[in-house]
């Protein structure tokens, strides 16, 4: 092989089974915990400290913020380097920060909006108060958003982003629906 260990994935309880399979299918180690943000860290750094592995977070760290950031790169070099508006989804700010980044050193006239759904609405009310709002509870279909800004993201939406929009659960459904029967694709929300 490569020299690559197993990975241990940390995933809370309430993760679809979808997630659980695929990643299982990927050959990695699942830890199951309650949840919470404060669950899921802490049973990350158990992960580390028993087993001494390399923590690789999944927005809150400059080379996911870095490695998002393509997005608007591969964007920017479709469109031939021009667009008014980019409307980023937003949970813990990986992808946000990073797709924020690269398009205001493209385009800095670009006008970043967040998007988020309502029953996970820290970002809408961190951007609109100015000031970091952490989510205490999240209610959303979209799984991939239940988590809360970053020490890391925060400061770079806060700087970046012009305003965040929600959106119900009805208009998430709507929109997973109308992508399956126009596109025959399937996503995740």
């Amino acid at each position: 092989g490569w020299g690559v260990n197993k990975a241990t994935i940390v995933m809370p309880e309430n993760a679809p089974a979808v997630k659980r399979a695929a990643v299982e299918s990927y050959g990695a180690t699942i830890v199951t915990v309650p949840a919470t943000q404060r669950d899921r860290e802490e049973g990350a750094a158990r992960v580390v400290r028993e087993t001494g592995a390399t923590m690789i977070p999944p927005y809150d760290h400059p080379d996911i913020i870095s490695g998002q950031g393509t997005i608007a790169l591969e964007l920017f070099e479709q469109v031939d380097g021009s667009l008014d508006f980019l409307i980023v989804p937003v949970g813990g700010g990986g992808m946000l920060s990073g797709v924020s980044i690269a398009a205001k050193t493209l385009c800095p006239d670009v006008q970043i909006v967040a998007a988020e759904p309502k029953g996970a609405d820290d970002a809408y009310r961190s951007i609109t108060s100015g000031e970091y709002v952490p989510l205490v509870a999240a209610n959303t279909i979209a799984d991939g958003l239940r988590t809360s800004l970053g020490a890391i993201t925060w400061p770079i939406i806060r700087d970046r982003v012009a305003h965040c929009i929600t959106v119900s659960e009805e208009e998430i459904i709507a929109a997973m629906r109308l992508v399956w029967e126009r596109m025959k694709l399937v996503i995740g929300a």
